[in-house]
C-alpha cells in the first residue's frame, strides 16, 4: 500500500531491517538468536535420542548420501555430510569474522586486544591441563582439546537474557575472547586432530590455496571464482587427511578485505550518477519503461556494491544461514545422546566426562580470570571501561559453555571410540549447563548489587 504522500510503498515487515547495525552489533544480534535456537535444537535432539523415535533418528543420520557423477563421486553418511560439509560453511563465517576482527575490529588495536588474547590463552591452557591430569594416558588422552573451546552463540545467548543489567563492554570482551578461542581451536584441530596425510591431495589443496591468493592479489572481487576454487579446496582437504572444514578458514582469509572504491571516489561517483538519474527521470518517470533510468539505477547499485569489501559483504550474507541453519542442524545431529539414568553416576564420574566437565567449568574460570588478573596486576593491560573482576568471573563461567566446537573436536578425537564419544558429549552437555546457569546467576546477582549501590 502507499503512504500518505503516495511516493513510497509501505511494507511493514521491512521496517525492522531499516535500522543500520555495525558489523559487531549484527554479529552479537545473530549469535544471540542463534544461541537460543541452538538450545532448542539440543533439547529436541536429546528428546529424540531418548524416545521411541531413537532408532529412526540414528538411522537417518547413518543414511548414505552420494553426490557427483559416475567415476567422480563422494559418498558419505548424512552425519558426515553435516560435520564435514555444512560445518565448512560455519568455519568460513568464523574465518571471515576472524579476519575482520584482526584487521579492523576488536583485535586490531594491540592494547585493546591484549586482554582478551591473554584471557583466551588462559581459558584454553588450563582446561587442557586439567583434562590431561585426569586422563594422563591411553586413548582417552586424545580428548584434551575438547574443553578448550567456548561456544560463542550459546554464551552470547545466555548473556542476552540479562539484557541491560550488564555493561555492553562485557559483550564486546566476550566476543573478542571467543574469537581468539575459535582461532586457537582451529590451530589445535589442524595440528593435533589430523589423520594420516595424503600428500598428493595435500599438494592439490596447496595449489588451490595458491590460486585463491593469486585472485586476491590480482584484485578479483567477484565471489564466484573464490567459491568454485573453495569447493575444490574442500574436496582436496577432504582427501588429504587434514580436516575438510579447515578449507572454510583458508578460503575466508583469501577473500579481499578492501573495497574497490574509497569513500572519496564513491562520493564523486554518487554525485555524477544522481545527476544522470535526474536527467533520465525528467524524460520518463516510469522506471519500468525507461531503460536509461533503469540502467543508471543499476549502475548506482553496482557502485554501492564496490564501495563495500567483498569479505564484509559475504560475512553479512553468510552469517544468517550459518547461525540459523548450519549450527542448529549440527546441534540436532550431534547433541542426541542416549542417557541411561540408572548409571548416571558412573557416567558423570567417568574419566573422560569428568575431565571435560572439570576442564570447562573449573579450568575456563581459572584460566580466564587468573590470566586476566595477572595481566592487569603486572601492568601489561587494563580492564575495559565499566568492567571489574566480578564481571570477569561471570565471563570465566560463561566461557565454560563449550557446545559446538567442543562436540566437533570430540567427534574427531574419539571417532573410533563410541563409548568415549558418548562420555565426552555427556560431559560437554553437563558442563555447558552448569557453566551457563552459574554464569547467569553470578552476573544477575552482581549486576543487581551494582545497580543498588
Amino acid at each position: 500500500m502507499k503512504n500518505e504522500t503516495g511516493n513510497e510503498y509501505s511494507a511493514p515487515w521491512e521496517k525492522a531491517f531499516k535500522r543500520v547495525l555495525t558489523p559487531l552489533e549484527e554479529f552479537i544480534h545473530r549469535q544471540t538468536t542463534s544461541g537460543i535456537l541452538l538450545m532448542l535444537c539440543a533439547v529436541i535432539a536429546l528428546y529424540l535420542a531418548n524416545s521411541q523415535w531413537s532408532a529412526a533418528y540414528h538411522h537417518l543420520l547413518e543414511m548414505t548420501f552420494t553426490i557427483g557423477v559416475e567415476g567422480f563421486q563422494l559418498s558419505k553418511s548424512v552425519h558426515h555430510w553435516i560435520n564435514d560439509g555444512l560445518m565448512a560453511l560455519f568455519f568460513f563465517v568464523v574465518g571471515l569474522e576472524l579476519k575482520r576482527e584482526i584487521l579492523v575490529g576488536e583485535l586490531a588495536d594491540p592494547k585493546q586486544a591484549l586482554l582478551p588474547i591473554i584471557a583466551a590463552i588462559g581459558g584454553m591452557l588450563m582446561p587442557a591441563l586439567i583434562y590431561m591430569g585426569i586422563n594422563p594416558t591411553g586413548h582417552s588422552f586424545d580428548g584434551w582439546g575438547i574443553p578448550m573451546a567456548t561456544d560463542i552463540a550459546f554464551a552470547l545467548g545466555t548473556l542476552a537474557l540479562l539484557g541491560n543489567r550488564i555493561p555492553r563492554s562485557l559483550l564486546t570482551f566476550l566476543v573478542a575472547l571467543a574469537i581468539v578461542d575459535d582461532l586457537g581451536a582451529v590451530v589445535v584441530i589442524a595440528l593435533f586432530y589430523t589423520e594420516e596425510l595424503n600428500l598428493i591431495a595435500l599438494s592439490s589443496a596447496g595449489v588451490m590455496l595458491g590460486l585463491l591468493i593469486v585472485l586476491n592479489k590480482g584484485g578479483v572481487r567477484w565471489s564466484l571464482p573464490y567459491i568454485l576454487l573453495g569447493v575444490l579446496l574442500w574436496i582436496a582437504m577432504l582427501k588429504s587427511g587434514v580436516h575438510a572444514t579447515l578449507a572454510g578458514i583458508f578460503l575466508a582469509f583469501t577473500i579481499p578485505m578492501r573495497p574497490k572504491y574509497n569513500p572519496e571516489r564513491f562520493l564523486s561517483h554518487i554525485n555524477t550518477m544522481v545527476g544522470e538519474i535526474r536527467h533520465a527521470y525528467q524524460h520518463n518517470d516510469n522506471i519500468i519503461t525507461n531503460d536509461q533510468l533503469r540502467s543508471k539505477v543499476q549502475a548506482l547499485g553496482e557502485g554501492v556494491r564496490l564501495v563495500q569489501a567483498p569479505a564484509q559483504t559475504l560475512e553479512h550474507k553468510m552469517h544468517m544461514p550459518s547461525a540459523y541453519l548450519v549450527i542448529p542442524i549440527f546441534s540436532l545431529a550431534n547433541a542426541g545422546i542416549p542417557i541411561d539414568w540408572s548409571s548416571i553416576g558412573s557416567i558423570i564420574t567417568h574419566p573422560v566426562s569428568l575431565g571435560i566437565t572439570a576442564g570447562l567449568v573449573v579450568g575456563k574460570l581459572l584460566g580466564i580470570v587468573g590470566f586476566s588478573w595477572l595481566a592487569v596486576k603486572s601492568g601489561l593491560t587494563t580492564l575495559p571501561p565499566g568492567l571489574d573482576f566480578r564481571h570477569m568471573i561471570g565471563v570465566g563461567l560463561m566461557g565454560g559453555i563449550g557446545f559446538t566446537m567442543s562436540i566437533f573436536i570430540a567427534e574427531l578425537g574419539f571417532a573410533h571410540y563410541p563409548e568415549d564419544l558418548l562420555m565426552a558429549k555427556t560431559g560437554i552437555l553437563l558442563a555447558s549447563m552448569l557453566a551457563g546457569v552459574s554464569g547467569f546467576v553470578w552476573l544477575y546477582l552482581n549486576s543487581r548489587k551494582q545497580q543498588q549501590g
